[in-house]
């Protein structure tokens, strides 16, 4: 006789994926569930969410690196169980970061003698390096301050307004006073001479940007170093300079490689590069290089040996993946100077690409150089219909990410549209770009404008009948960046985001 019983609920062999009650049913979303469920539920559940993110390659607003070559990502995906801390148990993971802060300390000219090892470190990305950075900085003053007998407890920092959040979390964080010297139109990077102005016996150094964010242009290291030299003459100070190459750092070095800008200028006493920008890594690597052992504080550095052996450690956070490291040895040793300066000019080309295309339609005002990241930024001529937030909005129909936002002090009046041209952005990519940007353009032309009118019209006047008031240009762009700004963050607000 033979015995035969039903399939129960849990035998999830006889259902398909998406008939199964584990997809079916609704799973909580802020609690653990209480039971457990098929490993292909649960990706299934996860892959299909997933889909609703945007495609990494059409975030144009982003620096990072979203491809490499399969061949690497093998070794990402081998190296993903590594706990980079544990140096004893993977002394060449080791070995590989050592390698990769002199090759980068090199191409920083930093003053190497031979068989001398540069000092540096990987970090998460450049805002760690940023904080280790400040830190030495920070502590190097306060004990020439304390052997002066001066009061070291109101250290100050100089930098542009068009500065990363790091260094404003930096200045928080380990309550350092940020002075800013404030942009103005049509100059959106610090100015050289106002930042020395800014220098007292507190500053513990003046950050330059290589490559800002807003419009990708470098800032003058060089005038800056000269000023600074003088200044230290005229007061006695010492004050020196920090660069923050995050996104500049792998550009520099093959596109202007006589710009002086590194440790050929005597002031620049550190430097920071992100991996996962023009290092061609995916994100998650950051590096911090100093000039020499003299300029990173002993005391900051820690020592253990509970995971084998004595291991020097100067880290904000401790346990870490391996793949970035090597990924970023990886791209240091298979492109090499000709092939960072391949992919580096092929970039600049597609941004002149792009630039070209923008300035045809005769719409745009292009905001960023020509040297530089190769980014571009570009703001609308006539804003008194239509502004850079509904363009931006309504680029995503075609899949496209590309910010607007407004610049920083005493430029909040200005805003731009940006994109940032990375390796993946083939000049197929940015010619399809500028034909999506027209037809964005022609359908808002033929559209009521929406913030605009209400901005611009009648204005009651006390005891008067209603009479209309033109404002001016700028008074109705910052009219319609703050009521942008208000829906946005409305927007935020309605589904959770923080």
């Amino acid at each position: 006789m033979v015995l035969s019983k039903a399939a129960s609920q849990s035998d999830v062999s006889l259902h398909s994926t998406f008939a199964s009650r584990y997809v079916r049913d609704s799973l909580p979303r802020f609690k653990m569930p209480e039971n457990s469920i098929p490993k292909e539920a649960a990706f299934q559940i996860i892959n299909d969410e997933l889909m609703l993110d945007g495609n990494p390659r059409l975030n144009l607003a982003s620096f990072v690196t979203t491809w490499m070559e399969p061949e690497c990502d093998k070794l990402i995906m081998d190296a993903i169980n590594k706990n980079y801390v544990d140096m004893d148990e993977y002394p060449v993971t080791t070995e590989l970061q050592n390698r990769c802060v002199n090759m980068i300390a090199h191409l920083f000219n930093a003053p190497l003698g031979d068989g001398e090892a540069a000092v540096g470190v990987g970090t998460v990305g450049s805002s760690e390096a940023i904080m280790l950075a400040g830190l030495a900085f920070k502590r190097k003053w306060q004990n020439k301050m304390k052997e002066q007998g001066k009061p070291w407890d109101k250290p100050n920092i100089v930098t542009g307004a068009n500065v990363q959040v790091c260094w404003e979390k930096f200045a928080r964080y380990f309550e350092v006073e940020l002075k800013e010297v404030k942009l103005r139109d049509g100059y959106y990077v610090m100015d050289p001479e106002k930042a020395v102005e800014m220098v007292d016996e507190n500053t513990i150094c003046v950050a330059a940007i290589l490559g800002s964010t807003l419009n990708g242009e470098f800032e003058d290291v060089k005038l800056l170093n000269d000023l600074l030299v003088e200044n230290n003459k005229k007061t006695g100070w010492d004050t020196p300079i920090h660069v923050d190459a995050a996104s500049g750092g792998f550009i520099a070095p093959f596109l202007y490689p006589e710009l002086e800008w590194d440790f050929r200028l005597p002031l620049v006493k550190s430097i920071n590069v992100s991996g996962h920008k023009y290092g061609l890594v995916y994100a998650g690597i950051g590096w911090v290089i100093w000039r020499s052992k003299a300029d990173l504080p002993e005391e900051l550095i820690f020592h253990i040996n509970y995971l084998g052996a004595d291991q020097p450690t100067f880290t904000l956070n401790f346990s870490k993946g391996s793949s970035q490291v090597i990924a970023q040895y990886y791209q240091l040793i298979r492109l090499g100077h000709e092939g960072y300066r391949n992919v580096m000019e092929n970039c600049q080309e597609n941004a002149m690409i792009l630039k070209e295309g923008l300035e045809k339609t005769g719409r745009f005002n292009i905001v960023s150089k020509d040297n530089g990241v190769p980014l571009v930024a570009f703001s609308l001529k006539d804003h008194t219909r239509h502004n850079e937030f509904e363009i931006s909005d309504m680029l995503r129909r075609f899949g496209w990410i590309v910010p607007a936002y407004t610049m920083p002090p005493d430029a909040e009046h200005i805003t731009v549209l940006r994109v940032v041209i990375r390796e993946d952005f083939s000049r197929t990519l940015a010619e399809r770009l500028v034909i999506n940007i027209e037809s964005v353009l022609h359908e808002l032309d033929s559209l009521p404008a929406r913030v605009t009118e209400k901005l611009i019209g009648v204005i009651p006047i006390e005891d008067h009948p209603p009479a209309v008031v033109k404002k001016t240009v700028i008074e109705v762009q910052r009219e319609v960046t703050a009521a942008w700004r208000k829906l946005v963050a409305d927007k935020k607000k309605q589904v959770g985001v923080c």
